[in-house]
């Protein structure tokens, strides 16, 4: 029942995402964003899983996933510090939440991959091609579908009086989605990805005028939502951490230190090497790479899902888990700091 729960828990996490993605942001600040996007995803997937491979000797399949682990930034935690810092409309901002919108398109797209990986058991072209050929599909026909069907929820909402039919609805849209990128072959993950993504009142279809979410209405989807939402999302976190058997793990070996401080060490340096290359003053760029540095919900994903397919045993789990925890405790701080320092610096010089 837990796991049942804790799944449904992970759609909703992924609505949620879907649903604070800005496509407006990311378009504003699209060179300096992609720029941060690709370099902090790329950098640590592909020293991740070259250190997993040639230092630790482990699978192609396990290196993957260890490397797509480190890949995504939580945009949540993103958002949530900038805004409680009162920077999230500065232009580094900008830059951090275009950035994370990408990343976190990108990190779906290779999650959905290395779960085909993990179900086929392998890495072949042919489900690699498959795999990026539904999805593609999934991208294009799901929003029209999820519009279409949100102008008909809405409809109902506005005439009839029955208590809580938008969190209703909403929950057996994403679960309805669910089911049909599982059925197209795509991952379940994607259902509620896409279903968030076309009712954040931040997207538009091109040349869909008609179809154009109302802000009010998608703010109420938003609102109403929230409480459903984070009465499931702990769920998932507590089943990430019930098969956690620290008893089980050495830590007086060697492994599991060398690899959670050597994996720490990439997942920070990764994401600062995307936002060295943006050409802003080197105080933003910091700002930058520390904002970028949060793994989050989207880590913790990555890592279940290597730990229920089978791919990590409980060493290199802990060990992911331990990574992705420092790498979403530590920055809220450090963005604290770094603004605190700069505003003393200001007053200074006036």
């Amino acid at each position: 029942m837990i796991k049942l729960l804790a799944e449904i828990g992970i759609l909703l996490l992924l609505f949620e995402v879907g649903l604070e993605t800005d496509i407006r942001k990311l378009m504003r600040t699209g060179r300096s964003s992609s720029i941060v996007a690709f370099g902090g995803f790329l950098i640590p997937f592909v020293l991740g899983f070259f250190l997993a491979h040639q230092l630790f000797d482990l699978s192609v399949l396990v290196s993957l996933f260890i490397g797509g682990a480190l890949t995504a930034t939580s945009i949540g935690i993103t958002i949530r510090v900038l805004t409680d810092l009162h920077q999230r409309n500065t232009r580094e901002g900008q830059i951090v939440l275009g950035a994370a919108v990408l990343d976190d398109v990108l990190g779906v797209v290779l999650l959905a991959l290395l779960y085909e990986f993990s179900i086929a058991g392998g890495i072949t072209l042919a489900n690699t091609s498959k795999v990026l050929a539904f999805i593609g599909l999934f991208f294009i026909l799901a929003p029209i579908a999820a519009k279409l069907i949100s102008l008909l929820i809405k409809h109902f909402d506005d005439i009839s009086d029955i208590p809580c039919l938008i969190p209703t609805a909403m929950v057996s849209l994403v679960l309805l989605f669910a089911w049909l990128a599982h059925e197209m072959g795509a991952p379940e993950l994607l259902g509620g990805f896409a279903a968030g993504l076309a009712l954040s009142r931040r997207f538009f279809l091109p040349f869909g005028m008609a179809l154009r979410t109302e802000p009010e209405f998608s703010e109420r989807i938003e609102s109403q939502m929230r409480p459903i939402i984070q009465l499931f999302t702990p769920i998932f976190f507590v089943m990430v951490g019930l098969p956690l058997n620290l008893k089980a793990i050495d830590w007086t070996s060697a492994f599991i230190w060398s690899f959670s401080l050597l994996f720490l060490i990439v997942a920070i340096i990764g994401k600062f090497a995307g936002a060295m290359f943006t050409g802003e003053p080197l105080r933003k760029r910091v700002i930058i790479g520390v904002a970028m540095i949060p793994r989050g919900e989207m880590g913790l994903i990555f890592a279940e899902l290597g730990r229920t397919s089978g791919i990590f045993d409980n060493e290199i789990y802990a060990g992911m888990i331990i990574v992705i925890a420092f790498t979403t405790l530590l920055p809220p701080f450090l963005m604290k700091y770094l603004y605190r320092r700069t505003d003393r610096h200001h007053s200074y010089l006036t």
